[in-house]
């Protein structure tokens, strides 16, 4: 999950998905998944792509930052 910049909320929740090699999974079967989570916590937008992986195995998300937001940050408004 990654946050993507979006002009009304700021910020939206994204889900990049990679189907392990020989699995298969349609996307209405993914937004069903996503169904059964609570309503906060359910992605507004699902990506099917390949995930980069550091050599540990964890997810390198600046780089999926980079990828899909332009590596720009999202300035939130706030309220004093």
């Amino acid at each position: 999950m990654i946050g993507l910049p979006d002009d009304r909320l700021g910020e939206i929740a994204a889900a990049i998905i990679s189907i392990k090699d020989g699995e298969t999974a349609t996307e209405d079967e993914i937004n069903e998944y996503c169904t059964a989570l609570p309503r906060y916590k359910r992605p507004r937008k699902i990506i099917l792509d390949d995930v980069p992986r550091n050599p540990t195995g964890k997810i390198e998300k600046p780089k999926l930052r980079e990828k899909y937001c332009g590596g720009r940050l999202v300035e939130v408004q706030t309220t004093k």
